[in-house]
């Protein structure tokens, strides 16, 4: 008997794999003092965003990497245990939930599903090698971590992403934001007595507090949304004025 030429229905046939999870690693340059933020997926492209640190404002700033464009702010409360920030032009702040372990939260835009911000938690966990901060939603359940290295002199740290909307450029550029201010205003409280005293006369759990100063990030724009493990979206947005094709802002 001949063999059938017909395809077979086999349950054999390679899957495409799913697109992992997005890893951005934190690189520090000690002689620009400045760090680059890398998607772990794609090694060879350029970074995504660059981090400044202003020792003197005890504040970060965010910009992306391919154009320059400030994105966002972040500012450690030198006294208060509460710090400030500002993304895609809103301000807002990260509030402390606790006087004496690291339980924080903030108001995320980018992760909620209606006209209303949703609140994500963040707690900690640490040992004699690494920080983590893990952020959860309302739920409980984990939406991103950040990892420090805490004897890193190049690689000083990793966010990782999971969850529904891991690949959302918008939720992505929230924690990178959130994240590392939070972080070094950990690293502040337990180096800085000023902030022994802010805790002492600390309120957790307050209502946030906004700034009514003119914003200094620019919006966010959709047109720059990715679908794929942390990347730019490949669709050119017209210019408005000429017709003319601009890449997308990362």
């Amino acid at each position: 008997m001949e063999p059938s030429a017909e395809p077979s229905n086999s349950t054999n046939v390679p899957q495409a794999p799913e697109s992992s999870p997005p890893r951005l690693s934190i690189d520090f340059g000690w002689r620009k003092f400045k760090s680059l933020i890398s998607n772990e997926n794609t090694p060879n492209a350029d970074p995504l965003y660059v981090v400044d640190y202003q020792i003197i404002k005890a504040g970060l700033k965010f910009k992306h990497y391919a154009n320059g464009e400030i994105f966002g702010l972040g500012r450690m409360g030198v006294v208060s245990i509460d710090a400030d920030y500002e993304l895609h032009g809103r301000k807002d702040q990260i509030v402390a939930q606790s006087r004496l372990k690291t339980s924080y939260a903030h108001r995320s835009v980018a992760a909620s599903t209606t006209d209303k911000p949703v609140t994500l938690t963040w707690y900690s966990d640490s040992n004699f090698t690494k920080w983590d901060f893990i952020c959860c939603d309302e739920q409980q359940l984990p939406v991103a971590k950040l990892t420090m290295n805490l004897w890193g002199l190049k690689q000083i740290g990793r966010i990782e992403f999971m969850g529904p909307m891991a690949h959302s450029q918008e939720l992505q550029e929230e924690i990178v934001v959130t994240s590392l201010t939070l972080a070094y205003q950990m690293a502040l409280r337990i180096s800085n007595l000023l902030n022994l005293a802010g805790a002492l006369f600390a309120r957790p759990g307050h209502e946030p507090k906004v700034s009514s100063a003119a914003p200094k990030t620019a919006p966010f724009s959709h047109s720059r949304t990715s679908s794929e493990v942390g990347q730019p979206a490949t669709e050119a947005a017209a210019l408005p004025e000429t017709g003319k094709q601009r890449p997308s802002a990362i």
